[in-house]
């Protein structure tokens, strides 16, 4: 209970410091979200046909340093990563590169006789049956496995089911996707992402989270002890590279969302591919796309993702039918904290 209070007296004097609090309802509505949960600092954007029509920091982006969040903060993306590597495969099929249909052994050296029967679909849309190695010992960042290396530790788990057999949310194969790109395009998966989506889309603030690397305006991230204290998060990360390892601005995933409207990268036919739930072997669907979940929500179409890494949560959740667009980017550590908010204020809008 004391943890709870500090947390919520330092939300509310920090907001009152840094001018955010006004009478708005999404401000309301992010101010109770900040104080009954532990969130020290958040950034939002919401974009209606188009257009921002809120662009706001709350709270804090380092709690030693009391500085607080604005709209240029980077945050940790997490599993918004997906989408971005979703799409980096995607445009590798547009050129005829490769085919989402093909096996992954065309595309990869060494893989087991049991990824025999999965293809790059599978990957894209968790149903592969490879094990999530996110849940497994050995992958820290400071091993920072090379793709051999990844192949043959992974080599040595079951799967949990035959490919398309069911759903399972799965790291691993966003990452072993991120190799391929790096197999295919004969480019580093950075520098591929950066050649081929950030730069020509001008997210000049989405990188690497690669915590040796110098990021302007990097937020820190933040977990919480069992007293409901504030503490740095784990220093030796989970390498999850492809499948996670991205910081962005509330004000680049703008500029994505934007792409994805305009149709800047990909094709209308590529766009709904993507969008497409997953239909498994049995003829039963699953609402996820190609790093995308499919989740109506209260009868509008929704088109989203979260993203979670050691002290921070991320959301991007699209209405393409409504216009609507809302970008919740926090560094707090309680999982789906982002999703969650950022559905609640898009009911704000979708109810007007």
């Amino acid at each position: 209970m004391i943890g709870l209070i500090y947390r919520c007296t330092w939300v509310v004097l920090l907001l009152c410091c840094t001018g955010i609090l006004s009478a708005d309802s999404v401000d309301d509505l992010v101010q109770s979200e900040m104080q009954q949960h532990p969130i020290p600092g958040l950034a939002l954007e919401i974009i209606q046909n188009g257009k921002a029509t809120k662009l706001a920091g709350y709270g804090v982006a380092n709690l030693e340093w009391h500085t607080p969040v604005t709209p240029e903060t980077v945050f940790e993306i997490g599993s918004v990563t997906k989408q971005f590597t979703a799409a980096g495969i995607l445009l590798l099929a547009q050129e005829g590169k490769l085919s989402v249909t093909n096996k992954l052994s065309q595309y990869l050296k060494d893989t087991p006789a049991s990824w025999t029967n999965i293809t790059l679909r599978h990957l894209l849309t968790h149903t592969s049956g490879l094990r999530n190695y996110t849940g497994l010992d050995g992958f820290e960042f400071t091993r920072h496995l090379t793709q051999a290396q990844f192949i043959r530790r992974m080599s040595e788990e079951p799967l949990d089911f035959q490919p398309g057999q069911r759903w399972s949310y799965c790291n691993t194969g966003f990452n072993l996707l991120g190799f391929v790109i790096e197999n295919v395009s004969g480019e580093r998966y950075w520098t591929y992402m950066q050649h081929r989506v950030f730069g020509p889309l001008g997210m000049s603030n989405t990188t690497n989270r690669d915590p040796r690397n110098i990021i302007p305006l990097r937020a820190s991230g933040y977990e919480t002890d069992r007293s409901g204290h504030y503490v740095n998060r784990d220093y030796d990360l989970t390498d999850i590279f492809s499948a996670g390892a991205t910081v962005s601005t509330v004000g680049d995933l703008a500029k994505w969302n934007a792409a994805l409207d305009e149709q800047k990268l990909l094709t209308a036919d590529t766009e709904q591919e993507m969008w497409t739930p997953v239909r498994l072997n049995s003829g039963a669907t699953h609402a996820y796309g190609f790093g995308w979940f499919l989740d109506p929500l209260q009868g509008h179409e929704n088109i989203g993702h979260s993203g979670s890494t050691s002290g921070f949560s991320a959301s991007i959740q699209r209405f393409p039918k409504d216009g609507l667009a809302v970008i919740v980017l926090t560094n707090s550590n309680e999982t789906g904290v982002a999703t969650r908010l950022a559905k609640k204020i898009a009911l704000v809008y979708l109810s007007k």
